[in-house]
């Protein structure tokens, strides 16, 4: 697998974590502040609000390079099967009717068109 390939996997594969990541601190309670001073210039609770602008700001680029793409097969094989992996290769080649070598060529055609609208990455 080519490096510049293989960098862009890996970093839809981060983003499938980090929307779960992003989910679950979603479905965490509110930060409450009490009044008490802090002796450090951060607190428990700005630090949890910083990293969720910085999960939310992640996943906003990651998905504008992915709402982008105009290729409808291309958003199906990087949604569908590379970021939630609700299908096999197999499955995919069904449904797109071609063969796995053709597969992995639109496949490694939609990393590429993705890196080219996602501003993060280098190629």
């Amino acid at each position: 697998m080519r490096q510049d390939v293989k960098k862009i996997r890996n970093l839809l594969k981060k983003y499938a974590k980090l929307k779960r990541d992003f989910t679950a601190f979603n479905q965490v309670s509110s930060p409450s502040f009490d009044g008490v001073s802090s002796h450090s210039s951060r607190n428990g609770a700005e630090s949890r609000l910083i990293n969720h602008v910085d999960l939310s700001y992640q996943l906003k680029e990651v998905e504008d390079a992915l709402n982008a793409i105009d290729d409808p097969q291309y958003q199906f094989i990087l949604h569908d099967y590379v970021i939630e992996k609700h299908f096999t290769r197999n499955e995919v080649c069904n449904q797109l009717s071609v063969s796995v070598s053709k597969f992995n060529y639109m496949k490694n055609e939609a990393l590429h068109a993705f890196a080219k609208f996602y501003s993060d990455i280098t190629v």
